[in-house]
């Protein structure tokens, strides 16, 4: 069983990523469709909705099976690990945490700077309406999803590093070609390619890969806490850009253009001293402690 797990792994990693794609399509669609009558509040309400599905994870999804065995084990050994958070800076995993870190800092820059303000500047400097804007963003999502399956499906094939590397390296060239044009037909194509590249494949393998990287007892902690520091890490972009658009009178373009490809080649080189993880049992086994 836990051969064919591991043998669909990088796939299902690229499902599961790739569905906020999703949520992202469909949040382009009430933009675009309500945004004139209920406004960003209505927007937020709307928002809210899909966390209560919360209710059904905590009621009806069960631990997995490799976890509770590892908490068994490290009650019976009597090496129970107190503060994982402490745990993944410990000199034996150090250089995996730090450069995980620096991988998923990485991602969050490349989503910021290409998503954050790409409205606002078809909006200001463009002057689209905003159903004009939703198109593109929309059809970024659906690459998103799509990227997410056939990225998946490359990984479990290639392995981890090779399904980002390819996409981050292809996509450094998209970016001047919907950026650098007042063509809205060149924007909607190469904004919307975009998505199965640097916008969802680079994002494929999150789960997987974070996962694989760690001991059982503490990769949700290691998970969690890599990925979240990349979304602060990445959320200072969009400030970023806009400080330069509107100080430097620069527009959104150039800086967004700096921000997506600069993210994307922090992404290469964080890869290139990272380990590859593709057909990794996940055991219960008790390391660190």
């Amino acid at each position: 069983m836990a051969g064919r797990r591991g043998r669909s792994r990088g796939f299902m990693s690229g499902v599961l990523q790739g569905s906020w794609g999703l949520g992202a399509l469909l949040s382009g669609a009430a933009y675009g469709l309500l945004y004139n009558y209920i406004g960003w509040r209505g927007l937020l309400i709307i928002g809210v909705l899909p966390t209560l599905a919360i209710l059904y994870v905590r009621r009806y999804v069960k631990e997995p099976e490799v976890w509770l065995e590892n908490r068994r084990r490290q009650r019976a050994e009597k090496r129970e690990v107190k503060v994982p958070l402490l745990s993944i800076f410990k000199l034996s995993i150090l250089g995996n945490t730090v450069t995980a870190c620096w991988w998923m800092a990485s991602n969050f820059v490349v989503a910021y700077s290409m998503t954050g303000m790409f409205a606002t500047w078809l909006q200001k400097d463009q002057g689209l309406s905003p159903a004009l804007v939703a198109l593109p963003v929309m059809l970024l999502s659906i690459g998103q999803f799509g990227s997410g399956v056939v990225w998946g499906s490359i990984a479990d094939r290639i392995g981890r590093r090779w399904a980002i590397v390819l996409p981050a390296v292809l996509g450094i060239p998209i970016v001047p070609l919907y950026l650098f044009t007042d063509s809205y037909a060149m924007i909607v194509v190469f904004y919307g390619l975009q998505g199965w590249l640097a916008g969802g494949g680079i994002w494929s393998q999150a789960p997987s890969y974070l996962s694989e990287r760690f001991p059982t007892e503490v990769r949700a902690t290691a998970s969690g806490f890599c990925f979240h520091q990349g979304a602060i890490s990445g959320g200072f972009a969009s400030p970023i850009v806009t400080y330069f658009a509107l100080n430097w009178h620069l527009g959104f373009a150039i800086p967004m253009a700096i921000g997506t490809i600069g993210g994307l080649v922090s992404v290469l080189l964080a890869l290139s001293v990272s380990p590859e993880t593709r057909g990794k049992e996940l055991v219960a086994d008790v390391v660190l402690a």
